[in-house]
């Protein structure tokens, strides 16, 4: 196995750090979104850490009226929705993120396909944010 971190925490403090991680076997190239010991398609433990360059597509939509616990305490209602989506990353992986600054005031009109580019959302009381992957359109 490479000498690489591939470990879930890695993943998160790679978001903290604002960057986007996963990883390549060595074997047969298949790229992992979060990264993997084992490639899931040849099932190699050779494998190496790739940085994304955190752009993609947005393929699926939600908006999200009815919030969970944590997201009420970050502001969110009925009346003030957020978004969720599914991001096709130009590397090829796809991910679950928020999806931020689009207009959730008639959902229908927001396109598949819509260019984005990764970010960070912060959450948290004072002195103890955490930073959460998000994507927003490309300018």
């Amino acid at each position: 196995m490479s000498d690489c971190k591939l470990e879930t925490k890695t993943f998160f403090q790679a978001i903290e750090n604002e960057a986007l991680i996963g990883s390549r076997c060595l074997n047969c190239g298949h790229i992992s979104l979060p990264q993997r010991y084992i490639c899931s398609r040849c099932h190699s433990n050779q494998a190496e850490r790739l940085e994304f360059a955190g752009t993609g597509k947005l393929a699926a939509y939600t908006v999200i009226y009815v919030p969970a616990t944590d997201m009420v305490k970050a502001g969110y209602d009925s009346k003030n929705p957020y978004m969720v989506g599914i991001v096709t990353l130009d590397e090829g992986p796809r991910i679950s993120a928020q999806i931020l600054d689009m207009d959730l005031s008639d959902p229908a009109k927001i396109q598949i396909g819509t260019p984005l580019k990764m970010t960070v959302i912060e959450r948290g009381a004072e002195g103890q944010t955490k930073k959460f992957l998000a994507f927003k359109p490309l300018e």
